[in-house]
């Protein structure tokens, strides 16, 4: 009596599970994919527009490249290459403080070639402004320089904003 009993509960729960997973499906199926379409159409921004990825939203102004050190001359650092200075204002949409860390931020050259953000280097280009490396309560908002330090010849062409390491990022293109 017990092994059906238990049968008959373990039946049931996988008939419940498989009817609501059918319903979810089949009901928001539609509707899922148009969003999902919207999203990735939201996932691209330009210079200058707003551009979200998780709890954080995204605003750059032009690169400045090009540049040989940042520093004064007394602290400062030299390029291997020029490094590229993109100012960025990051607003934290969200309901809880949250850190914006320059070391989850990417910028691609040509045929996508990736480069890291220089952390050191950001130290010394933001040393006279609020930084982006402290907790960002929510609605507030932070505006200060990532630095990319890229070969003389390259240019960036877009940028790939994360709110976390783990976030699906945003694309900003730059030319």
């Amino acid at each position: 009596m017990r092994k059906t009993t238990f049968f008959a509960l373990v039946v049931g729960g996988l008939l419940a599970l498989g009817c609501g997973a059918g319903s979810s499906t089949a009901s928001g199926g539609a509707a899922e994919a148009d969003a999902g379409g919207e999203e990735e159409a939201a996932k691209t921004a330009k210079v200058g527009e707003a551009a979200r990825d998780g709890k954080f939203e995204f605003t750059v102004k032009a690169p400045k490249c090009g540049v040989a050190s940042v520093g004064d001359k007394y602290l400062n650092e030299q390029a291997q290459g020029q490094f590229c200075l993109v100012t960025i204002t990051v607003k934290n949409i969200g309901d809880k403080p949250q850190t914006f860390s320059d070391s989850s931020q990417k910028a691609f050259g040509a045929d996508d070639v990736e480069y890291s953000a220089d952390s050191g280097a950001a130290i010394y280009a933001n040393k006279n402004t609020e930084t982006l490396f402290n907790e960002i309560n929510p609605g507030n908002k932070v505006t200060g320089v990532v630095v990319f330090d890229i070969p003389k010849k390259a240019k960036l062409t877009k940028l790939e904003l994360h709110d976390s390491p783990f976030s699906g990022g945003v694309t900003v293109q730059l030319g």
